[in-house]
């Protein structure tokens, strides 16, 4: 049976996916904002061990339809130590359809185009990337390592390397006082890169938020339940994009919305706008809900 180093953690939609530990941890590790990785350090793994792992999953696990490499940031290995891993598994399951791994904004801006290409080739073909906030002001207080037109220009680098890309949105994360400037600004780089896939999620802090406290300043005010929803409605508004689907159905999101812009954006609009014009707790999804 495989065996892990935890903490282990993949995207939501990864749930049914086979997951191998290519690396141990985060390679940036200093966003306040997430605890994922704050009790390892990180670490490549060495190539054999990765490769025993492959050869126990194939014995358990002959044709999964979807691969995750973990843990935060797969892409960070060069492209010498990623094409033997990715040949590897396609030889190994060759009827996988999806190879996928997080993404930084600096491991895509650091590689050149052809290593992207070259690596897309080998058959990484999906990156999770963090977005966070399209705001100078909030990247800089939650410690993201990269400003609002490097986390676009990643996006369209990889994008123009192959790669899908699914993006990560946090809402809640500028508080009160940046809220407009954090959902316009997120709507704008968004809109210029146009990923396929656009996450929100709302920001929560199971460890507690004494760390993002710290590093983001004594002008930070949680927004409430219908102010976190008026925030997503405010990035929706201002969303300019063509056959990108958005997903705010995460466990976090009070209204879960899926739907694909620009053919759903009135209809979605409108069911935002229904909750915040008539709020009823059974729109909502439970609080107990959010943590699961």
């Amino acid at each position: 049976m495989l065996t892990y180093t935890p903490p282990l953690f993949r995207p939501p939609s990864e749930a049914k996916s086979l997951i191998l530990q290519v690396t141990l941890g985060c390679s940036w590790n200093k966003c306040s904002f997430c605890e994922m990785y704050t009790t390892k350090q990180f670490q490549p793994r060495n190539f054999d061990n990765i490769k025993k792992d492959i050869e126990q999953a194939q014995s358990e696990w002959p044709s999964p339809d979807k691969i995750f490499l973990a843990d935060g940031d797969a892409l960070v290995l060069s492209k010498n130590k990623l094409l033997p891993i990715l040949e590897l598994l396609h030889a190994k399951f060759p009827k996988v359809k999806q190879i996928s791994s997080y993404a930084t904004p600096q491991n895509v801006l650091k590689k050149s185009d052809q290593d992207l290409a070259d690596i897309h080739a080998a058959g990484l073909n999906m990156l999770y990337y963090g977005v966070e906030s399209g705001d100078n002001v909030i990247l800089n207080k939650i410690q993201k390592g990269v400003d609002a037109q490097g986390v676009c220009d990643g996006i369209i680098k990889a994008r123009g390397a192959g790669f899908k890309i699914s993006t990560t949105n946090l809402l809640g994360i500028a508080g009160k006082k940046y809220t407009k400037q954090h959902a316009l600004n997120t709507a704008k780089i968004l809109s210029q890169a146009n990923p396929e896939y656009i996450s929100f999620l709302m920001i929560m802090f199971p460890l507690g938020d004494e760390r993002f406290l710290n590093a983001f300043g004594n002008d930070y005010e949680a927004l409430d339940q219908l102010e976190l929803i008026q925030e997503l409605r405010n990035t929706l508004a201002n969303l300019e994009v063509k056959d990108s689907e958005i997903r705010a159905n995460h466990a976090s999101n009070y209204l879960p919305i899926k739907a694909l812009f620009p053919k759903d954006k009135v209809a979605t609009l409108a069911v935002i706008d229904d909750v915040l014009n008539n709020p009823d707790p059974s729109k909502l999804r439970p609080e107990f809900l959010r943590g699961l």
